[in-house]
Formats: structure tokens, C-alpha cells, sequence
């Protein structure tokens, strides 16, 4: 070999030596900083967060107050509507065939089903009561009644039509 040829190769050597050095501390370097970054919060616990923390109320003042009060009372209504079961309807048919015929038609938990020689008794006592009863839940010694027929989402409007419904259709 030359003298050119192993000046030429020294030079290269150090050359990549510095650039490994180099590429080596890059990598130390964004790990050190990669370690250092907080970690990516889950979505759902920055939902849940702000969802905890979110105020409870809102204050309403002066004109613009009443305006906004008004509008956020009606959104309200609109969501409470949102979640009345079957749709608010009022028929009766429609509220026993979908939750009450569960229980009614097999007797289970000890309710009646729609025949006078279960209902009499029950008859006796009125129709408010019935409906009271409906509505709260009861306890007595034939059976349990669930409050709203173990769905929360029934207006007492409903449950009144469903019990009505029931009472008109004995056999």
C-alpha cells in the first residue's frame, strides 16, 4: 500500500468513527428525551375527569340570564322526553306487551294474572290504590310489585294506562 492510500484510510476511519459516535449519541439523547415527555392520557379517563369536575349547576342573571335559563330548560325537557320508555305512548296494549306480560301472564313473583279470580281482591281496594301501587312498587304477602314495573323510564301516566289496560281486559 502507499503512503496516499493509508493517509486516505486513516482519514476515513476517524471519520466514521466520529459519525458512529455521533449517531450514538442521538440515540442516548432522544431516549433521555423521549423518557422524559409525560405519558399520552387515555381519552376516557380525560372524559371521565372532566365529567367529575364539570360544575353542577349555572348561574342565570339579568336578561340574557332568563334567556339562556329558558333554553337550557327546554333542552332539558327535550332530553328528559328523549328517554321516556315506548316513546311516551299511552296505550296500554303497547306498555303490557312489551314489560308487564313478563310477569302477568306466567304469574311470576306472585303477580296476577288477568283473571277476576286473582283480581277481585285487588279490585276491592280501588283503582287509585292499584295504581298507587303500580307506580311506588308494594310488597304484600301474594307477591312483589316492582315500582313502574321495574322500568324506571315509564312516566306514571303510562303505568296508569298499563294498569287500566290490564283492568279492562280480565277475563
Amino acid at each position: 500500500m502507499r503512503n496516499y492510500d493509508l493517509e486516505f484510510l486513516k482519514h476515513f476511519s476517524m471519520v466514521i468513527g466520529f459519525l458512529v459516535l455521533v449517531t450514538v449519541g442521538l440515540i442516548v439523547g432522544a431516549s433521555i428525551i423521549h423518557h422524559q415527555l409525560p405519558p399520552e392520557i387515555d381519552p376516557a379517563v380525560a372524559q371521565r375527569t372532566e365529567r367529575r369536575i364539570a360544575p353542577v349547576g349555572a348561574v342565570y342573571a339579568g336578561s340574557t340570564g332568563a334567556a339562556a335559563q329558558a333554553a337550557a330548560s327546554a333542552a332539558a325537557a327535550a332530553a328528559a322526553a328523549s328517554q321516556v320508555a315506548y316513546g311516551g305512548t299511552l296505550d296500554g296494549a303497547v306498555i303490557y306487551n312489551n314489560l308487564c306480560t313478563g310477569c302477568h301472564t306466567s304469574g311470576a313473583g306472585g303477580a296476577p294474572t288477568l283473571d277476576h279470580g286473582h283480581w277481585d281482591a285487588r279490585l276491592a281496594k280501588g283503582s287509585d290504590t292499584l295504581h298507587k301501587h303500580a307506580i311506588e312498587g308494594f310488597t304484600g304477602e301474594a307477591g312483589v310489585m316492582p315500582a313502574k314495573g321495574g322500568n324506571p323510564a315509564l312516566t306514571d301516566e303510562q303505568v296508569v294506562a298499563a294498569v287500566d289496560w290490564m283492568l279492562d281486559n280480565l277475563k
